[in-house]
C-alpha cells in the first residue's frame, strides 16, 4: 500500500521549511476551586521545526499538559497564535496531520488488542491494519483482550492507534510509562524511522535520558515560559562545573571537600561525588595530594541541569511542591 493510499485524504503542500507548530505569545489561564484565576500558560513563543523530535520537558504544574492540549486544539488560548502546518490545530486534527500517544484511556478493556485497531482504523479508510500493528509491536498481541495487557503493552496499543492516520505530527505524553528497557528502545527506534521520512515529534517525559539520547531538541517550559531550548549537549554545556567521582578515604575526602573547587560532596557506596567548579584543579589536588583512585570526571546530566534551571528563583517550598 503507497504512502498515498494510507492518508485520509489530499493534503495541502507546503514549503519544508514552513515549521511545522508555531505557538507565538500565547496565554491561558483557568480557575480554581475558589474561583481564583492563574495563568497556566503566560506568553509562550515556541516554534518547531519539520521532521524534529522535541523533548518538551518540565516540572508539574509548569504548564506542559496545557501548551500540548492547545496543540491539540482540545482547547484554546486566551491570547496569542497557534498553529500546526499553517492551520488551526482543529483543522489539522481533523485533516489526520496530528495524532496523539496519552498516558492513560482512550482504551475498551473487553476489546482485543486487533479488535481496537480495526474498530478505530475504520475511522481512517485505507489505513494499513497490519503495518501499525507491526510498527508498533504489538502483532504478536493481537488475540490479547485489552484488559490483559500490561501498562506498557496498552502504551504501544495507543501508538499503534496514532499511526493509523499516517499523520505529520504525533504528541506523546509520558509514551514509554511502563514498558521495559527493550520495549522502550525498540518504540524510540520506531518514531526515529518515522522522524527520518519527515514526521515531526513532540513528547513530554519524566525520564531524563530518553530526552537526553533520542530528542534533536529540549525545550523546558516552566511557569508557562520557555526557560531552555536547545540540544541536550548544549544545555548540560550552559550549566558550570562537572561532577568528579573517586574512590577515596573519608579523611582525604573531608580535605578535599574544604577546597574552594568544591560546591559539594555526597557518598554513594564506596564512591565520593564532588560538585566542583574547576574539575582541573580538583583532579590536580586528588593526583598529587591524596591516595583517590579511580577518579572519573562527567560533564553536568540533563536532569541535574533540568533541576537547575526549573528551581531558580524559587523559595524552597514552592520548589519542593
Amino acid at each position: 500500500m503507497t504512502e498515498t493510499q494510507l492518508r485520509p485524504a489530499p493534503r495541502e503542500v507546503r514549503s519544508p521549511e514552513a515549521p511545522a507548530a508555531v505557538l507565538s505569545t500565547v496565554v491561558k489561564r483557568f480557575r480554581n476551586a475558589k474561583g481564583e484565576e492563574f495563568t497556566a500558560v503566560d506568553g509562550l513563543d515556541l516554534r518547531i521545526r519539520r521532521g524534529e523530535v522535541v523533548a518538551f520537558l518540565g516540572p508539574n504544574g509548569a504548564g506542559k499538559t496545557t501548551t500540548i492540549d492547545m496543540l491539540l486544539g482540545l482547547t484554546r488560548a486566551d491570547s496569542g497564535h497557534v498553529e500546526l502546518f499553517g492551520q488551526a490545530p482543529q483543522q489539522a486534527v481533523r485533516a489526520g496531520r496530528v495524532a496523539a500517544v496519552l498516558q492513560s484511556g482512550g482504551l475498551l478493556p473487553d476489546l482485543t488488542v486487533e479488535a481496537t485497531v480495526r474498530m478505530l482504523g475504520s475511522l481512517h479508510p485505507g489505513a494499513d491494519i497490519e503495518h501499525v500493528m507491526a510498527r508498533a509491536g504489538i502483532t504478536p498481541l493481537r488475540h490479547r483482550r485489552v484488559a490483559e495487557c500490561s501498562g506498557g503493552e496498552q502504551q504501544r496499543l495507543r501508538f499503534a492507534v496514532a499511526l493509523l492516520s499516517d499523520p505529520d505530527f504525533l504528541v506523546l505524553d509520558e509514551p514509554t510509562a511502563g514498558m521495559d528497557v527493550v520495549a522502550r528502545r525498540e518504540f524510540w527506534a520506531t518514531v526515529r524511522e518515522d522522524a527520518e521520512r519527515g514526521m515531526t515529534v513532540m513528547f513530554a517525559t519524566h525520564y531524563m535520558e530518553e530526552a537526553d539520547q533520542f530528542a534533536d531538541r529540549v525545550v523546558m517550559i516552566d511557569r508557562g515560559r520557555v526557560v531552555a531550548d536547545g540540544s541536550a549537549s548544549s544545555i548540560r554545556a550552559a550549566m558550570t562545573g562537572r561532577t568528579v567521582s573517586a574512590l577515596i578515604s573519608p579523611r582525604d575526602a573531608q580535605a578535599v571537600a574544604a577546597s574552594a573547587a568544591v560546591r559539594s560532596c555526597v557518598v554513594r557506596g564506596e564512591r565520593h561525588y564532588f560538585d566542583s567548579t574547576d574539575s582541573d584543579a580538583l583532579l590536580r589536588v586528588l593526583v598529587t595530594q591524596t591516595s583517590a583512585t579511580e577518579i572519573e570526571v562527567a560533564p553536568r546530566s540533563l536532569e541535574e541541569a533540568f533541576m537547575a534551571i526549573t528551581h531558580q528563583g524559587r523559595d524552597p517550598q514552592e520548589a519542593s511542591r
